[in-house]
């Protein structure tokens, strides 16, 4: 990409910890001067207002106090992910780039006009206290969410090291709000992680799109060179996004070289195409892409790329559906924006906004839970009450012992039934390759 070109793309959704980005210029810049009589008699209203708060008010304001709220209103009115970032708040935002950061490990989004998580961050406080994707927040301490941007919202969460805060949140199926305290830290993400699982399958979750994803990930798979695999699984699930870099540098790994991984468009420009390099590595195994509700923006990216192209079984549940591109635009006095300039679209030029990845085989654990739960409750009474305790015992599920070889496969936990699910798949994929249907 070119140097000069200066302003930020965001694929991901805005994060209560971090906030990913590539340098990529989508507007041409300038208005047009057809515009500009029009826009000019507008500022003069605005500066009338302006000038009778200043004069009248109740208390005295101040200018810069003034401007800037009504800059976080004009930016919150046009949709949830574009807003107004004070000079503090855009220097914050460019120090948590760089992959260590304070906070609490959450990150959210708007859906359905409502604060919700996408994703808590593996080994954080909020992972740690139980935050889940999904969950609405709907109070920060004693200051209600309803009215806050997501940026406003990230400022009342944020704090030092060792802090605590109350998020109340409402989480579907339960009746009543739950409240977490929890307990501010400095979060360092590492991005990717791999191991071998039971059946020769090799197994790599990625938990954001960074800056060294790629090149990490092809690392991660390397590892795994001399162990004949069976199959791959690429874990997205709670995976938010980040770079669009990282998200096509991962797709091309699997994809020949020319192959469309995503393409952008906004208002007024031509679709930017994003292909597979010459020089991707174009691994070949039989592979399955796990995603969920948390999985977001660079995450359906790659999801929608392996399925559009064949390369992958997507297996889990519907993506977050987060399809919009924020660009990130310097201003003068060191403040930004965080403006919505495009979408982007599959191989197969469909939107995935507000909609999100379907699963070619949808598992849903929850669902699985429940049906559970209502076969235990019918069962209820056939059996006394010692036999029901040592029933429920038995079902307890355990923590499957880990090989003392830190290289041998490792056993799935019987909990993750999406994961259990995909390895079944991939240790019989050969199997039903090598059907043929009779003469």
């Amino acid at each position: 990409m070119a140097k000069e070109r200066f302003s930020t793309v965001l694929i991901s959704g805005l994060t209560l910890t971090a906030i990913l980005f590539v340098g990529i210029f989508i507007g041409k810049g300038g208005d047009r001067t057809g515009h500009a009589s029009e826009s000019y008699e507008e500022l003069q209203v605005f500066a009338e207002v302006l000038s009778q708060v200043k004069k009248h008010y109740v208390e005295e304001t101040k200018t810069k106090d003034l401007v800037q709220g009504a800059l976080r209103g004009m930016l919150a009115g046009l949709d949830p992910h574009s807003s107004f970032m004070t000079t503090d708040m855009f220097k914050e935002m460019q120090v948590e780039t760089r992959g260590e950061f304070g906070g609490l490990g959450i990150q959210i989004g708007i859906k359905d006009q409502r604060l919700t998580v996408i994703a808590p961050i593996e080994d954080t406080p909020a992972f740690a206290a139980g935050i889940k994707s999904g969950d609405t927040i709907i109070q920060v301490d004693e200051t209600p969410t309803k009215d806050l941007t997501l940026m406003e919202a990230v400022q009342h969460m944020r704090g030092p090291r060792g802090t605590s805060v109350n998020l109340t949140v409402i989480r579907e199926g339960l009746d009543e709000p739950l409240v977490f305290t929890i307990t501010r830290d400095i979060i360092k993400i590492q991005s990717v992680r791999s191991k071998l699982l039971e059946g020769n399958v090799g197994y790599v979750r990625l938990s954001q799109f960074q800056e060294a994803s790629a090149e990490d990930l092809t690392k991660e798979i390397e590892t795994f060179s001399d162990k004949n695999l069976q199959g791959l699984i690429l874990d997205l699930r709670n995976n938010p996004g980040g770079l669009l870099t990282a998200a096509v540098g991962v797709s091309e790994q699997f994809l020949e070289a020319g192959r469309l991984v995503v393409s952008i468009q906004g208002r007024n420009e031509k679709k930017i195409e994003y292909r597979a390099g010459a020089n991707s590595k174009h691994y070949q195994y039989p592979m399955i892409v796990l995603i969920n509700h948390g999985s977001a923006s660079a995450s359906e990216i790659v999801a929608a790329a392996m399925q559009d192209w064949g390369k992958a079984v997507v297996i889990g549940t519907t993506s977050f559906g987060k399809g919009s591109v924020q660009t990130i635009l310097p201003l003068s006095d060191g403040s930004g924006l965080r403006l919505t300039t495009a979408k982007y679209y599959t191989p197969k030029d469909k939107s995935i906004h507000s909609i999100g990845v379907q699963p070619d085989i949808i598992i849903d654990p929850k669902a699985i839970q429940a049906a559970k739960q209502d076969n235990t409750e019918a069962k209820k009474g056939e059996k006394d009450s010692s036999s029901t305790e040592a029933s429920k015992a038995k079902a307890k599920t355990k923590e499957p012992e880990k090989p003392a070889d830190p290289d041998a496969p490792q056993p799935v936990h019987p909990d993750d039934v999406q994961l259990l699910k995909a390895v079944e798949m991939l240790k019989s994929w050969k199997v039903f390759e090598k059907i043929r249907p009779a003469a």
